[in-house]
């Protein structure tokens, strides 16, 4: 086969398990390579996150010492979504497939070979999924089993226990290419440029070395960015709660009315209390689910580049 493979890795501070799973792609891309399922000018190409370790170093001594591993430099460190769209977007007139993978050989780097096989069959966009959450935390796996459901749930486009494993045909790039946003959620904005597509599955393994970058904290952030960036189904809830609670305010006011002219009122100053905190509480929660929207908003009118490349290992380009 004459299709040229891009293997695309963020990395992001990963000095300690960069050296070990180098080796792996690298053995997997000159196997696929030897069965004649991708072209030999195939390369690995390490995108770097703006880390604030040896990393970047350790990408350009792989360089030098490997002609078929090159790396590109942020500017800073803008996020790991940023950094795949950065490594996809940059390959796109160089090859006719890209793979998607994270550096920390959680993901099976075998699926690989599945996916090109798959594109081979005509699907321009293969999905990595998860077969199993073993490897997961109790709190970990029904929160992620939850987070996928809620985002179905407003209608979003996604695919259940996919992550950024995905392997996409230089035409699913160019149409990628034409999506503008600043506020990336890429599992939820791929399904979006459409294409044939599929999905393979395969065991997720423990980290080989290191740690993870994705604390509780940014699970939660990214999540809000999933479902904030995709659908807008919370601004229509908060419209009818807004109503419903509007319509049993008015039930309320008719019940005190009868109560009053009936002679029947009673000291009431514990529950009026508690209306009001209720009312206030959700208020709140409102403006601030607006106020996620309106920053949105707000990001996406000042049109920032998504990511800016400061650095390659290849000179020439």
């Amino acid at each position: 086969m004459n299709d040229i493979l891009y293997i695309v890795i963020p990395c992001y501070n990963e000095e300690k398990v960069l050296p070990i799973t180098h080796k792996m792609f690298l053995d997997e891309l000159n196997e696929l390579i030897k069965k004649e399922k991708i072209s030999a000018d195939s390369k690995i190409v390490f995108v770097d996150d703006g880390s604030r370790d040896e990393t970047w170093k350790i990408i350009c001594d792989l360089s030098e010492q490997h002609g078929s591993i090159e790396g590109i430099q942020q500017s800073r460190n803008r996020g790991h979504q940023n950094a795949v769209l950065m490594g996809m977007l940059d390959s796109r007139d160089k090859c006719d497939i890209c793979i998607t993978i994270d550096c920390d050989g959680q993901d099976d780097i075998t699926a690989i070979e599945q996916m090109v096989d798959k594109y081979h069959e005509g699907y321009e966009v293969v999905y990595g999924v998860r077969d199993n959450r073993d490897t997961d935390t109790l709190f970990k796996k029904y929160t992620a089993q939850g987070f996928y459901t809620l985002l179905k749930k407003m209608g979003v486009d996604v695919v259940y226990n996919h992550a950024d494993y995905r392997l996409m045909s230089k035409s699913a790039l160019d149409g990628l290419s034409q999506f503008k946003e600043v506020n990336l959620f890429l599992r939820g904005l791929i399904p979006l440029v459409g294409f044939k597509n599929t999905s393979v599955y395969y065991k997720r393994n423990e980290r080989l070395a290191g740690e993870s970058h994705y604390p509780l904290k940014k699970m939660l952030a990214l999540a809000i960015d999933g479902i904030t960036s995709l659908s807008t189904t919370p601004l229509s809830i908060i419209t009818f709660l807004g109503l419903l609670i509007s319509f049993l305010s008015f039930c309320f006011i008719i019940w005190v009315c009868i109560g009053y002219f009936s002679g029947n009122t009673m000291s009431g100053w514990a529950s009026l209390v508690s209306v009001i905190c209720l009312l206030c509480g959700f208020q709140l929660i409102s403006i601030g689910i607006i106020g996620e929207y309106i920053g949105k908003i707000y990001m996406e009118v000042k049109g920032r580049p998504r990511y800016i490349i400061s650095n390659r290992t290849d000179k020439n380009e």
